[in-house]
């Protein structure tokens, strides 16, 4: 299989370098400065094992690559709010002896909320979702990092909307032939992709007002009761829409201490929405995370005021480039509390 990793900022980047390693062939997709850094310089891999640079295919879209290859696996890695872009791009793209990529290849997700494996079906016969457990950072071009250790990662795999078949027995073989990734191929994804879901509604809450985690190890108390707050619209509509999702105890029994977390020099302390906050791209993955919570609430009758604020600030946060993490706790939870009591009075 060659595995072409479609963004490759933390998590893709993390994951190509990772297979690359184990080595299986590699191409790597990026855009901007990221693509031109990984075109003359390579990637760069930071691990708690060491700091590697992979000298890998890299491109910006498929055009250099010509007619794809039968045994090619497209992994998604960008954002929720750039698969269709991505989607569109590769789906008609053809494949040697015939079809198209939409039409032959196998597509797995790898992304945060729940969204692009419905997208993705609308265009692609072989989809896949991917659970990502990853802890990783993406701020430079050319340089990604993943401080988790003795694994990298945990990464749920299995067909869309349900199943498993051959496929995805040969990627997660392939991901666990790295030694960093433990890739369990599941009949239900979709159950673990709404548990990430719900961990995170966190994502807006730090890119806002900064990690609840401090340097300090100390937590910010009032951003967990916030993130608590959050949560608890998130249990309500997943519970009035039915839908099933990991619970904590099955989660803590899957990662065990399989994924310790060790900062690495120069790497960042916050997630993936903080991050696109602090590259400044002008977008964020809200609307897919937290504005899940609040379609879903919108379609089955249950408030969602917590998650609705946080939405929309990261929204603003992302439109406006405001620096990252620069809104105080205490003003996120004021203008939190002023939507709830709104919604009270109408």
């Amino acid at each position: 299989m060659r595995y072409i990793i479609i963004g490759a900022g933390a998590v893709g980047g993390v994951i190509g370098g990772r297979l690359a390693e184990a080595g299986h062939e590699v191409v790597l997709v990026a855009r901007g400065a990221h693509y031109e850094a990984l075109r003359d310089g390579g990637l760069r891999v930071a691990t708690p094992d060491g700091t590697r640079t992979h000298r890998l295919p890299a491109v910006r879209g498929p055009e250099p690559l010509g007619e794809l290859r039968a045994d090619d696996v497209l992994l998604l890695a960008v954002k929720t709010q750039d698969s269709e872009a991505a989607l569109d791009a590769w789906g008609p793209r053809p494949v040697a002896g015939g079809g198209t990529a939409a039409e032959r290849l196998p597509l797995v997700c790898a992304q945060n909320g729940v969204d692009s494996e419905r997208l993705a079906l609308r265009r692609f016969r072989n989809v896949y979702g991917m659970c990502v457990w990853l802890p990783a950072t993406f701020v430079e071009p050319g340089s990604v990092s993943a401080g988790g250790t003795p694994l990298s990662g945990i990464l749920h795999l299995g067909r869309y909307p349900s199943g498993t078949d051959e496929t995805a027995a040969r990627i997660g073989a392939g991901l666990e032939k790295t030694d960093r990734f433990e890739a369990p191929v599941v009949p239900d994804v979709m159950r673990w992709k709404y548990a990430k879901l719900l961990a995170n509604l966190v994502n807006a809450i730090e890119a806002v007002a900064g990690p609840l985690a401090g340097e300090d190890g100390l937590t910010d108390e009032e951003g967990l009761a916030l993130l608590r707050r959050a949560r608890a619209e998130g249990e309500a509509v997943l519970a009035a829409a039915r839908i099933p999702y990991a619970g904590e105890d099955e989660q803590k029994e899957a990662r065990g201490d399989k994924i310790r977390f060790e900062p690495l020099a120069g790497s960042v302390r916050g997630g993936s929405s903080w991050q696109s906050l602090a590259r400044g791209t002008g977008t964020i993955e809200a609307d897919y995370l937290n504005g899940e919570i609040a379609l879903l609430g919108r379609l089955h009758g249950v408030p969602t005021p917590v998650n609705d604020t946080l939405q929309r600030l990261a929204n603003t946060f992302a439109r406006e480039r405001r620096a990252v993490g620069s809104m105080p706790v205490a003003e996120l939870t004021r203008l939190v509390d002023e939507a709830v009591a709104f919604l009270q009075e109408v």
